[in-house]
């Protein structure tokens, strides 16, 4: 077991790809090299006590995977892996992209898919995050008012995500 933080991200466009770099770098040497959850064991994920973990959100709310067009696989085949498998250990903080214009009634998602399926394994969530400063009309992300991670649109608010992924900004 390593005492680095990991990060893992799934994503086909390489947005996702760039904020998990950027959270990384903002967290120096305290986190490993980002990966992709297609290059991750279930071994390797349970090993790390502290994660972060981030996600667009697809279609209708969905994650990424094989059945939303991906060409390899990611979170939608991931997840099911974690099933039954203890994570009482470690601590969870999550990352979502999406688009609050175009998708505004879905508006990260995704998030709340990676947030039950850690939960349900016995992980602790961590990074609730405010809803100041969107406009989006409905997500299924919110607990208590919050997100349940980080929200970046890295479409309609590109200038505003290095200074949200700052560590220790959320709630």
């Amino acid at each position: 077991m390593t005492g680095k933080i990991g990060i893992y991200f799934g994503t086909d466009t390489g947005r996702t790809r760039r904020i998990a770099k950027l959270i990384a770098q903002k967290l120096g040497g305290r986190a490993d090299v980002p990966l992709n959850i297609s290059r991750v064991t279930v071994d390797d994920f349970l090993a790390r006590d502290v994660l972060i973990l981030g996600a667009p959100t697809y279609g209708d709310g969905e994650l990424p995977g094989l059945a939303t067009g991906l060409a390899q696989e990611s979170w939608a085949e991931f997840l099911p892996r974690l099933a039954g498998r203890d994570t009482r250990h470690q601590t969870v903080a999550l990352f979502g992209l999406g688009d609050q214009d175009k998708y505004g009634n879905e508006f990260v998602d995704a998030l709340i898919l990676l947030h039950g399926a850690v939960v349900a394994c016995g992980a602790r969530v961590v990074g609730f995050w405010p809803t100041d400063g969107y406009s989006f009309k409905a997500s299924q992300a919110l607990i208590d008012g919050l997100f349940v991670g980080l929200a970046l649109d890295q479409i309609n608010q590109p200038q505003l995500s290095e200074a949200r992924s700052m560590p220790g900004c959320g709630n």
